[in-house]
């Protein structure tokens, strides 16, 4: 199915749609029928100047309005989005692959609780208050870059721009190439909403022009990218010589840890699911599991019953919960990283190398569970990136730390126990930005973000907001 509305070739600035300079487009294709659905503008440095001039024109008469009237701007915004929710569903189906509960859950729903959730948290941003003889100022930092990566692209737009625009700052946004399509659709829902021109510019194009564009630009305050942690760095060297600010959200390596005593069939089935969630395309996924050393036996089997009940198919399909990987390139990458892990002596205890039965097409990869991994196999201590699990025992919860805490990343984690206690204790001690303890519920205000490469600064709620603000003292 193809929709009118998935076929642009302009871009979004000064609160008008533009044809870029040499007309050029690119094809967004289905990763379930790998068959083109849409197109989007391919843009260059040229628009990439004139979106940063429009925000930049924008930024006087944006950052100085009343925080209640951007509020209520802003509210305009996501009722027009709310009233469109059924498009951004099919919308991500189609570009993404991600099954419909997926994509009204995951995707559209959480994106959008995002977006209210920093309508609710302006207030508690402390804009202005008195230490002394001073008064500290919180002031909108400037203009602002937003480049967002094609797992969760409205979700990942919203966490960025709504806490930009509530705090003042204007933004130039680059979606992925993959995947820009819902991009438009905001685009179409901030013009409808009446969001003033310039306040929100939408540069679609290649990462290596319209990105690096956009981190070297003397015009942009504050870079906020989400993507891989190689990436990021490129991006950090990029904006270093004009010193903006750069808030990065990047890889992730997660551990599910169960403490003795845990409940293991609710624990491993729930880790199962984080770890295959949009086909294992989350940077939060608990990808590694570790449990008590006697129970990793009953563990493996329940992940791999777990793994199996997972349908795999058209994303279309009411019953399916896992689609495809976004890219013919994305499955060689994960298919790659589990031959690896077997050859280096891993048992393979659901999934595997082979193609899903009766699935033909698409880039669809089997959900699947490794075990007999060693601590410093590649498959333990990187970044895969699709629906592969591994599990690993320990002999004492100083091992499970230990292990919890040895790769080089630090975004998310799990720990599970029957005292509450225990597994807040233990949380704490880990390194990672994000713990859930028995199966917390997501939260669209509070803080989310990594340690050490898993990046730094924080997305939604209040903090999301302080990303893109300046202090001011002034005294008297």
């Amino acid at each position: 199915m193809s929709r009118a509305e998935w076929h642009r070739a302009e871009v979004f600035v000064g609160g008008r749609w533009r044809p870029t300079r040499d007309g050029r487009t690119v094809a967004v294709d289905n990763p379930a029928s790998e068959e083109p659905i849409g197109a989007a503008a391919d843009a260059g440095v040229g628009e990439v100047d004139d979106a940063v001039a429009a925000a930049t024109a924008a930024f006087v008469d944006w950052s100085t309005r009343p925080v209640d009237e951007r509020v209520d701007l802003l509210t305009s915004w996501l009722k027009v989005l709310d009233a469109r929710r059924d498009l951004l569903v099919e919308t991500t189906i189609a570009e993404v692959g991600a099954p419909r509960t997926v994509a009204e859950q995951a995707h559209v729903d959480s994106g959008l609780a995002v977006l209210s959730g920093y309508l609710t948290a302006a207030p508690d941003v402390v804009w202005q208050e008195r230490v002394g003889n001073s008064l500290v100022l919180r002031e909108a930092a400037g203009v602002a870059a937003c480049i967002t990566p094609w797992n969760y692209p409205l979700y990942q737009v919203l966490a960025k721009v709504g806490g930009a625009l509530v705090a003042g700052s204007t933004v130039v946004l680059k979606p992925a190439e993959l995947t820009p399509l819902s991009a438009y659709l905001l685009a179409d829902a901030a013009a409808d909403a009446g969001l003033p021109p310039g306040v929100f510019n939408l540069v679609p194009g290649a990462g290596r022009v319209v990105g690096e564009a956009l981190a070297g630009h003397p015009g942009i305050d504050v870079l906020s990218f989400t993507g891989s942690t190689a990436v990021g760095a490129r991006v950090s060297a990029l904006a270093a010589p004009t010193i903006k600010r750069v808030c990065l959200e990047l890889g992730g390596k997660s551990a599910s840890v169960v403490l003795p005593g845990a409940d293991l069939a609710t624990a491993v089935t729930a880790t199962v699911e984080s770890a295959m969630l949009n086909s294992g395309q989350t940077c939060s996924a608990w990808s590694r599991l570790l449990v008590p050393a006697d129970l990793l036996a009953d563990a493996v089997v329940l992940a791999g019953q777990a793994a199996a009940r997972l349908v795999v198919g058209d994303p279309t399909a009411a019953a399916t919960a896992i689609g495809p990987v976004v890219s013919a390139a994305q499955r060689d990458t994960v298919l790659g990283f589990v031959a690896r892990a077997v050859e280096a002596g891993a048992v393979v205890a659901a999934g595997g190398h082979a193609r899903p039965d009766g699935l033909d097409r698409g880039h669809y990869v089997r959900p699947t569970v490794l075990t007999n991994v060693r601590p410093d196999a590649e498959i333990v201590l990187e970044e895969v990136f699709g629906p592969v699990l591994t599990v690993q025992g320990y002999d004492s919860e100083a091992e499970a730390l230990a292990m919890a805490n040895a790769t080089a990343y630090g975004l998310a984690g799990a720990v599970w126990a029957a005292d509450e206690d225990r597994a807040l204790a233990f949380a704490c001690r880990m390194r990672t930005g994000q713990v859930d303890i028995n199966g917390g519920t997501f939260n669209p205000v509070a803080p989310f973000g990594g340690y050490r490469r898993s990046g730094n600064g924080r997305e939604l709620g209040r903090w999301g907001i302080e990303e893109f603000l300046e202090t001011k003292s002034v005294q008297w």
